[in-house]
């Protein structure tokens, strides 16, 4: 092994490192101002064929701010999808002017609420795999977002 292949090894070992931060860490840190903090990443796996996923995040905002966009490789198109009962009847949808981030609030995309939708999927989402796409903000600067890929935890339906 060449000493530049051995530092390149232990460069991209640290940034796996540090990319793979627990996320209760990321959350136990106040995001400063004009910053977002991003936590407890992950993306749910599809069933075979399918061309659409759903991942979930958590976003805190050091100051007010607006989620506007997300991008991948992963997929033709990325949204910030909004689920809502109305009448009885669940809808879905894109957040055309993104999600607004109030300063000092966490801000959960999960199942069964806000969420990324990820469609036209090049490949499906497999277990313990990584989603990665970038999150676009209207005043910070974008963040890369490395998801784990995993089934969601179940909810006890006796509470």
């Amino acid at each position: 092994m060449t000493k530049h292949t051995l530092i390149l090894s232990a460069l991209g070992a640290l940034a796996l490192t540090a990319c793979g931060q627990p996320a209760d860490k990321a959350a136990e840190t106040a995001a400063a101002p004009g910053t977002v903090t991003v936590a407890d990443a992950w993306c749910r796996p599809t069933p075979n064929g399918a061309k659409v996923g759903g991942c979930y995040v958590t976003l805190t905002a050091g100051s007010d701010d607006r989620l506007l966009s997300v991008s991948t490789a992963l997929a033709e198109s990325a949204q910030i999808h909004e689920m809502k009962m109305e009448n009885g009847v669940m809808s879905m949808g894109e957040l055309k002017d993104g999600l607004p981030l109030p300063a000092g609030q966490k801000i959960e995309l999960k199942p069964g609420s806000t969420h990324v939708m990820l469609m036209g999927l090049r490949d499906p989402l497999i277990d313990g795999g990584v989603a990665s796409f970038t999150l676009t903000f209207e005043k910070a600067p974008a963040i890369g977002v490395h998801a784990a890929v995993k089934q969601p935890p179940v909810v006890d339906s006796e509470e």
